[in-house]
């Protein structure tokens, strides 16, 4: 299969795989989740649609590369693992979050998805590089996620 195949495949699946925690979850958006005290910056929510369908689509990218470029062997098995890894603790963080209303433990879940995709962008750096990089956005706004996680956490005790 040629590559742009794989990236369309690929960015496709997480397009709406990564979507289905936000579509399961959209009541508690415009009910509990509009009670919260906010932290400063918190974006509108009409933002994380679009922000998170961009994100998605790098991140198939992504992992379309590695799935065409890298040879198979360990390496390139150990990629796609942690890969895995990084986008089910993403898929978990939404139905923790507003489903459970479990801020707190959505915190947890989100630091350890931060760390999963820092070892993600990590393994794929030797591997392609062009991966690695289309995961940096990604990383950026899970960074800025985990601050309002915690923002919501201190403000709603």
């Amino acid at each position: 299969m040629p590559l742009l195949g794989k990236i369309l495949i690929c960015a496709i699946g997480t397009i709406v795989l990564g979507s289905l925690g936000g579509i399961a979850t959209a009541s508690s958006i415009d009910g509990w989740y509009e009670t919260l005290q906010t932290p400063p910056g918190r974006p509108p929510n009409w933002v994380f649609g679009p922000v998170w369908t961009l994100l998605y689509a790098a991140m198939g990218a992504a992992v379309a590369l590695v799935w065409h470029r890298v040879p198979s062997g360990t390496p390139k098995r150990h990629a796609l693992v942690l890969f895995a890894i990084q986008f089910l603790l993403n898929m978990a963080w939404s139905p923790v979050f507003f489903a459970l209303q479990q801020i707190g433990l959505a915190l947890a879940v989100i630091v350890t998805l931060w760390v999963a995709i820092i070892l993600t962008i990590r393994r794929f750096l030797p591997l392609d590089r062009t991966a690695a990089f289309l995961l940096t956005p990604y990383l950026l706004w899970v960074s800025y996620a985990t601050y309002l996680n915690a923002g919501f956490l201190i403000l709603n005790r």
